[in-house]
């Protein structure tokens, strides 16, 4: 019998594991298959990708006090409506202001799950509040950076951020408004893109252009959310991980598992630098952006390709798998497939498919841990900053997230803005 419990022992050997101290490369790489989607699997086993393992424990991640309070208050009142927005289920209607997560206890055998987890994965970010970003957009190949533009960004939130910091009115039931205006390079200098989200689960999002050459505002489609933006491979439906209309998809849950992540390793070490604004709002130091990626290192001191996280880690976390099917049938995606954190609630990786079935594009984001802005309010703390979205077949990537040119350049949360800089009759002003 000993003998024969030696020789089952011997046939099963011990499951392939990847464990903090690991470098994740072409030598390791089969030991994390099952925890990567394929294509990125297929990065480490060739060598375009190689990061650090590293451990990102829950207790790095803490929310701003009073969150925890509202999403108890959230479990105890919320809904999903039949249109499939939050309401409370003594009115049958949305609260005019939410904060915290909507439905933190998601059920994979709760058939209105995936919305739900959305939801969820949308609050857990406006919480971060009004943002300006001086930031970089970079198309890049496998050996180098192509091309790049600088975008001056702002984003006001009239839902989800701590309630101090929300416009005190919104007569026009906003969920949030977008002002990006290209800077550089020269032929794309003072082209604005103006977006407005509302509440109302029936209401599109009504999104207008400024093109200097042609001198006028003209109104975009919703379905155009979904272009590559200013021709890159990167949309405005991307945004901090997927910024599509939740109720625009139908959701459900395909999965609860562990896999692995992109992780800010000095952020998780408790590395951030904030300082105050004077104005109001807090920015983000990020001393680490000049290695964010392959492309901007050195010739000859990275390897792999251009786009690769190269200031990153990778981590091991619990996710749940979303996915999507749009309903306006000319949406460039016919389907999306979201890895969301199940604690944090910060997207990892973002797959989308052809409405044949065929992966095109893989949206690759960075995870932090939170760091204080004061004593009471906190949210991601970040060292530098890369959002990575790769196009498969045409093997080139837009990469973006990390700060623009310049000295102390924006990166900035919880900052006062006026509804009106946001006002779609002036958005010609920042034509040149």
């Amino acid at each position: 019998m000993l003998g024969l419990g030696l020789a089952v022992t011997a046939r099963t050997p011990a499951a392939a594991d990847v464990k903090p101290g690991t470098m994740l490369d072409t030598s390791t790489a089969d030991d994390a298959k099952d925890l990567l989607p394929p294509e990125i699997h297929k990065h480490y086993k060739t060598g375009d990708y190689y990061n650090q393992v590293v451990e990102f424990p829950d207790s790095r991640w803490t929310w701003d006090d009073g969150f925890d309070d509202a999403t108890k208050w959230n479990r105890e009142h919320l809904v999903l409506s039949p249109q499939r927005e939050p309401v409370d289920k003594a009115t049958g209607k949305r609260p005019d202001y939410i904060t915290g997560l909507p439905f933190p206890d998601i059920r994979e055998d709760d058939p209105e799950s995936g919305f739900k987890a959305i939801w969820n994965l949308d609050y857990a970010y406006y919480t971060g509040g009004n943002s300006h970003n001086w930031t970089a957009l970079n198309w890049v190949g496998r050996s180098g950076v192509d091309r790049s533009a600088v975008q001056d960004v702002y984003f006001i939130y009239y839902d989800g951020q701590p309630k101090q910091y929300s416009p005190a009115k919104n007569p026009d039931n906003m969920l949030y408004q977008l002002l990006a205006v290209s800077k550089t390079p020269a032929d794309l200098n003072g082209t604005a893109a103006l977006s407005w989200r509302y509440k109302d689960p029936g209401k599109r999002d009504a999104s207008w252009a400024y093109v200097p050459a042609l001198r006028r505002v003209r109104a975009v489609s919703p379905a155009n959310r979904s272009d590559g933006f200013l021709g890159s491979d990167q949309s405005q439906d991307d945004g901090f991980f997927f910024d599509g209309k939740v109720e625009d998809f139908d959701w459900k849950i395909t999965g609860h598992r562990e896999a692995l992540r992109f992780v800010d390793p000095d952020s998780i070490a408790g590395k951030v630098q904030r300082q105050a604004l004077p104005g109001g709002g807090w920015r983000t130091i990020s001393f680490n952006d000049a290695r964010a990626a392959g492309f901007m290192l050195p010739k000859g001191e990275w390897k792999g390709v251009g786009w690769a996280p190269v200031a990153g880690a990778v981590t091991k976390r619990k996710f749940w798998i979303i996915e999507g099917i749009p309903k306006d049938k000319y949406y460039l995606y016919g389907k999306i497939e979201l890895w969301v954190d199940d604690f944090t609630w910060q997207g990892a990786w973002n797959r989308k498919f052809s409405w044949q079935g065929e992966l095109l594009n893989v949206y690759q984001i960075m995870g932090f841990a939170t760091a204080d802005f004061n004593a009471h309010e906190r949210w991601v703390g970040s060292t530098f900053g890369a959002q990575i979205s790769e196009n498969i077949k045409a093997e080139r990537a837009t990469v973006s997230g990390m700060n623009g040119p310049g000295k102390d350049p924006p990166n900035d949360r919880r900052i006062p803005l006026e509804a009106g800089f946001f006002d779609n009759q002036s958005l010609d002003r920042f034509g040149k």
